[in-house]
């Protein structure tokens, strides 16, 4: 599996379990490993043939208009399953830094997902 490795994107979104939280955009930093195989692109040296990290930044850091979450562990996971979906990645690792406790430099969740998984119906409980 090769992997595209985006570091610390800079977005504006609505989150935060308390409503003072939420009332205003907060900076947060997400940084993706997104997992697809380069053979094809390597071998035709072409854009349409990989996923266009350029088109991946434009796309998340447009993903948080008109949406909120309370949760960053939530818009982890959602980032996951919207990279995978709209830009049929193999895998997706999806970290969401914020900044809202004063004596910490960042709080950070990551997510894990596949596209496997998305494929394959929930376990039963």
């Amino acid at each position: 599996m090769d992997i595209i490795r985006i570091s610390d994107l800079e977005v504006n979104y609505y989150v935060g379990v308390p409503d003072y939280e939420r009332r205003n955009k907060q900076r947060l930093l997400v940084s993706l490993e997104i997992g697809s195989d380069f053979n094809e692109a390597a071998r035709t040296d072409n854009l349409e043939t990989t996923i266009d990290y350029s088109a991946v930044c434009l796309q998340i850091r447009k993903y948080g208009d008109g949406r909120s979450w309370r949760l960053i562990e939530k818009l982890a996971v959602d980032l996951t399953g919207f990279v995978l979906s709209e830009f049929k990645a193999a895998t997706v690792r999806v970290e969401v830094k914020k900044f809202i406790i004063p004596e910490t430099k960042f709080v950070a969740v990551e997510a894990f997902r596949s596209r496997a998984e998305l494929a394959s119906p929930p376990l039963a409980g």
